[in-house]
């Protein structure tokens, strides 16, 4: 049976661990296909928009560059891996941005990282993994 498997990717361990847990499950099933995705967010000062779209230039290049490597390491071994860099807006979580790419691509299963934040933090901070976890539409896998 296909499956789509999206991995959101930031370049914490914990991500790393999401690709490694992603490839394990498409190597059960010959007919899985990986999607690992970056979401990032401008940032810099409100006042510059030309600081801030250099800043999340320069954010996406690094994390073209991290997707690039993890696709070339892994297209040996395992189907074809999509990769993709996407903007989000200002405001809100990126766990919105997940969940939109998941629905776009008819996405089975997301696996996200888990930060390990206490529930002090997550109230105040916020959790892009908890936030996929209450908004997708597909089973959601969350590596600690």
């Amino acid at each position: 049976m296909k499956e789509n498997i999206l991995v959101a990717y930031d370049g914490s361990e914990l991500s790393k661990k999401a690709v490694r847990e992603a490839l394990t499950k498409e190597s059960a099933n010959s007919e899985s296909r990986v999607h690992v995705i970056s979401v990032i967010k401008p940032t810099g000062p409100f006042t510059n928009q030309k600081i801030s779209e250099s800043i999340g230039t320069e954010l996406a290049e690094n994390y073209r560059s991290e997707l690039a490597a993890i696709k070339e390491e892994f297209k040996t071994v395992h189907q074809p891996i999509i990769t993709d860099v996407l903007v989000s807006n200002r405001e809100g979580n990126l766990g919105h941005k997940i969940c939109e790419y998941a629905e776009q691509h008819d996405i089975d299963l997301i696996i996200v990282g888990n930060r390990g934040l206490g529930n002090v933090k997550k109230f105040f901070l916020g959790s892009v993994s908890n936030n996929v976890a209450q908004h997708a539409k597909c089973p959601v896998l969350i590596v600690k």
